[in-house]
């Protein structure tokens, strides 16, 4: 396996949410529902191990009256992202690279 993959964050779900909040600052609970095409249960979920991991941080508050929940990544999280996009991307180079197989004649 290509150094820096991480198994953790590989998982679908979890590799979409982090890719989303990469270039972002704080991103609005809904806005990462909608984006990723999620329900709130399971988004929930997967924000839950994030956070637990250190990966991402939850912020509760008030917005005139409505509830919001924000998320962000942690340093450490966009470093693990970075990290396992790298491993991604030599995986894809070495596809590429590798000698395409000759037809059975």
């Amino acid at each position: 396996m290509e150094p820096g993959f991480d198994e953790f964050l590989h998982v679908p779900a979890r590799l979409s949410i982090v890719a989303l909040l990469a270039p972002a600052g704080w991103v609005e609970f809904g806005f990462v529902r909608d984006a990723v095409g999620t329900s709130d249960s399971a988004l929930s979920k997967q924000i839950t191990a994030l956070a637990n991991a250190g990966y991402v941080t939850v912020k509760k508050g008030r917005d005139g009256g409505a509830r919001r929940t924000h998320v962000r990544l942690t340093p450490q999280g966009r470093e693990a992202f970075a990290r396992h996009a790298a491993a991604l991307e030599g995986i894809v180079a070495a596809a590429r690279h590798a000698p395409a197989e000759e037809e059975a004649s």
